[in-house]
């Protein structure tokens, strides 16, 4: 029983390493130097697709978004909330100031600006609402629709996305992934296609 223990104890503890190592902090110059370089044909493929979709380009896209969550976690980056702002509805102003305690015009006032659209947006970089030591969001639980549904890899169909995808491969590593994981299929031959690329 002893033996038993022990192994269990080492299996757990390996795997406890493989993931504290897989989910290590992302090194964010080394992501955007990736990025840059990649880039260009990232967006070539993303274009192509856009123009000619495969056949079970959503099935392709939700699979691929599925695998890379085993590899990345968010609060080894934050990337998003260093670089990019939300959007805040006056639905997310009103749960936010009232989650934090204070008027909407407060808040207002005191975090946000609006943008040349006429869009809430915040007044500076990085979102006054994380953490830099931990990643984390103080306003997690309530945090802006915006926020929650990023790197919005789940909007359907996947066509109609495509920006968003081309913005989003530059600022967040799991989007990079997604578009680099689904070129290799695409490319091997694993994803059903109307026409080559």
């Amino acid at each position: 029983m002893k033996n038993f223990l022990w192994l269990n104890h080492s299996f757990n503890s390996f795997l406890r390493q493989i993931v504290e190592r897989a989910m290590q902090r992302i090194n964010l110059s080394h992501f955007r130097k990736k990025a840059l370089q990649y880039r260009p044909v990232f967006r070539r493929f993303l274009t192509r697709l856009e123009k000619n979709p495969p056949i079970g380009l959503n099935k392709l896209a939700a699979e691929a978004d599925r695998n890379l969550w085993k590899d990345i976690d968010c609060l080894s980056c934050a990337n998003c909330c260093k670089t990019m702002s939300p959007t805040y509805s006056a639905t997310d102003i009103r749960r936010i100031s009232h989650f934090l305690g204070i008027k909407q015009k407060e808040f207002i006032k005191k975090w946000l600006i609006k943008d040349l659209d006429g869009d809430w947006i915040n007044k500076s970089l990085p979102c006054q609402f994380l953490d830099l030591k931990t990643n984390k969001c103080s306003v997690y639980e309530v945090r802006p629709k915006d926020c929650a549904g990023f790197p919005h890899h789940n909007k359907r169909p996947m066509v109609e996305y495509m920006d968003t995808f081309k913005q989003n491969i530059e600022l967040c590593p799991a989007t990079f992934k997604m578009v680099q994981s689904m070129k290799t299929s695409l490319e091997s031959g694993v994803g059903s296609r109307e026409s080559a690329f």
